[in-house]
């Protein structure tokens, strides 16, 4: 257990990982920290809450993810990344807060 949160860990994947392709201008670079912080959140998600709903947390994370990329056309790149990240972070506080 790294000590921050899941639901920080999961939004700041997204947010991380974006930013990173972004700055870069190397998207394999901001899918390695995407993919770092999913695994980290997915062993904290199982941990606390269990390995189904590990399962279906990283489900929506993976979701979230490809589903920020249409939203960015509708409402920009940066809102519909908070947006995603957001929800995410708020599925996995609410599950986490369920299973304890």
């Amino acid at each position: 257990m790294t000590g921050v949160p899941t639901p920080l860990v999961a939004a700041s994947g997204l947010v991380g990982g974006y930013a990173v392709a972004r700055w870069t201008r190397k998207r394999p670079l901001g899918g390695v920290a995407l993919a770092a912080a999913g695994a980290v959140a997915a062993r904290q998600w199982r941990d606390v809450a269990g390995s189904g709903a590990a399962a279906s947390l990283t489900g929506l994370y993976v979701a979230a993810f490809a589903g920020s990329h249409p939203l960015a056309k509708k409402i920009g790149a940066w809102p519909s990344v908070f947006a995603v990240a957001g929800g995410v972070a708020l599925a996995s506080w609410a599950v986490e807060r369920r299973a304890a």
